[in-house]
């Protein structure tokens, strides 16, 4: 397949003009074919420079999101991924809604074997908070992939905090 046909419908990938959204904006996301379909395999998106607003004190809250999902169909485009996560700098919603959020939103656009989000948000009044979700297509071994990540995932990934 050409890969100006791949292309088509990206609006955002290679515009030299790009504008920023400083609020909320889930239409920023955008998606292109997965060229791979009959393979398991994860795409991850490491953002260490996500920022949101507390919802209650308008302060900004910052941190690290993990983004990692099992493709189907389509995949989201990483430059359109970027701007939707901008988009959240001047929004106000408390982290656990916020990872909820950007998963939701994910699952929507991609339809996903599988997706899991992870926040680990930076201390506020000596506090971090480091909500985690995901999701499995019902009915499926992704399922029961999410269940077992789930109780299992702070088990396995056991991290040196030393940013924090």
């Amino acid at each position: 397949m050409p890969r100006e046909k791949e292309a088509e419908g990206l609006s955002l990938l290679g515009n030299k003009k790009t504008a920023y959204a400083y609020d909320y904006d889930p239409g920023l996301l955008e998606t292109f074919a997965n060229r791979h379909p009959e393979n398991d395999y994860w795409v991850k998106f490491n953002c260490p420079e996500f920022t949101t607003l507390c919802p209650i004190t308008g302060q900004p809250d910052y941190a690290t999101l993990y983004i990692a999902y099992l493709p189907d169909k389509r995949m989201v485009e990483s430059k359109s991924l970027k701007l939707y996560l901008v988009s959240f700098r001047n929004h106000g919603d408390f982290h656990e809604d916020v990872v909820n959020i950007i998963m939701k939103d994910l699952i929507k656009l991609l339809e996903p074997r599988y997706i899991e989000v992870w926040g680990k948000f930076l201390p506020r009044g000596g506090i971090s908070i480091d909500p985690y979700a995901n999701w499995g297509h019902p009915g499926t071994k992704y399922e029961k992939l999410a269940d077992h990540r789930l109780w299992e995932h702070d088990l396995t990934n056991l991290e040196k905090v030393d940013n924090r």
